[in-house]
């Protein structure tokens, strides 16, 4: 039995580790997620729980505020919990409502630099000093003073525990083709897709190209390992999408180069060309989306994986 599913069942029945009268009755507030109390043994609260908004969040994160702000902050709850034995030894707590799961999954994506999961809510990273998971419309970051893996899995189970919020993750994240992907790559960007303003929204997956056999290679370092991006841009609808297409062609036209022609099994709303700061790039129109490749070595692998990526799009 996973995880999730045991704390479905714990969430129907009203009991788990903690969870108040108020959460098992349905009416989850952000301070609810809180511990103040029954807080797990040889632990004390010793600061907070203080409340955010959007006008005071630059008193506690100043550098990182705006970068929230774009993923649709709305507030936030932060304590510090202390060890009873070791002063010294201290875990602080972020729990960030950020409106809705994709803007979750979005900040979340930023944050993660590589793929370490423990099992905890739609996705999660941990390493010897911090974690962080989302779950629902929430992002929880978590981080302790002295190195203790084990401790931050049992706090982060704690908090998920009490979360009633069981949307599922973005589905554009399953969009993705598997093959060839970097683990933990998938990112959303709420604006500014690829460092263009004209692409808005979108996803973007860090794909590791096949290195070629060796016997054929001279030169391993310029094929082995390279990476390239998929990426998804999201329209309001087809024409907005379309339109954006047009405005990349512009471009691509004044700073790099496009290439004419060989575009059968994409039809004829595509693009190819090589862009001067990404490389080698195929753009395609489908629906509302925009979805291609950019900075792929070897043409045929950058089009295999985009044909597969159309593919999954339903």
């Amino acid at each position: 039995m996973t995880f999730r599913m045991l704390k479905t069942i714990f969430v129907l029945i009203g009991i788990g580790i903690g969870i108040g009268s108020e959460a098992a009755l349905g009416a989850e507030t952000l301070q609810s997620l809180i511990r103040t109390k029954e807080i797990p043994d040889g632990w004390a609260l010793i600061e907070g729980p203080r409340t955010y908004t959007k006008k005071t969040l630059f008193e506690h994160i100043d550098g990182q505020a705006e970068l929230f702000f774009k993923y649709g902050y709305q507030k936030s709850v932060f304590a510090i919990y202390q060890s009873l034995k070791n002063r010294e030894n201290q875990i602080e707590l972020d729990i960030y409502d950020m409106g809705n799961v994709l803007q979750a999954f979005g900040i979340f994506s930023r944050f993660r630099n590589e793929d370490r999961p423990a099992g905890i809510g739609l996705d999660s990273y941990f390493d010897d000093h911090s974690a962080f998971f989302y779950e629902g419309k929430y992002f929880v970051m978590l981080y302790a003073t002295v190195p203790n893996p084990s401790i931050l899995k049992k706090w982060a189970m704690m908090i998920s525990l009490r979360i009633l919020d069981r949307s599922s993750q973005p589905k554009e994240i399953h969009y993705f083709p598997k093959n060839g992907l970097k683990p933990g790559s998938i990112q959303y960007f709420p604006e500014g897709l690829l460092g263009h303003q004209f692409l808005k929204r979108g996803f973007q997956g860090t794909y590791i190209e096949k290195s070629e056999d060796k016997a054929e290679v001279k030169d391993k370092s310029k094929t082995e390992g390279k990476e390239f991006h998929l990426f998804l841009a999201i329209f309001k609808d087809s024409k907005d999408a379309m339109n954006a297409l047009r405005v990349y062609r512009d471009d691509l036209s004044k700073k790099g180069k496009i290439h004419v022609g060989g575009f059968t099994q994409f039809g004829s709303n595509a693009l190819k060309g090589e862009d001067p700061y990404q490389g080698k790039v195929i753009i395609v129109h489908q629906g509302p989306y925009l979805l291609g490749a950019v900075g792929f070595e070897k043409e045929k692998e950058g089009e295999v994986l985009l044909t597969e990526f159309m593919k999954n799009i339903r």
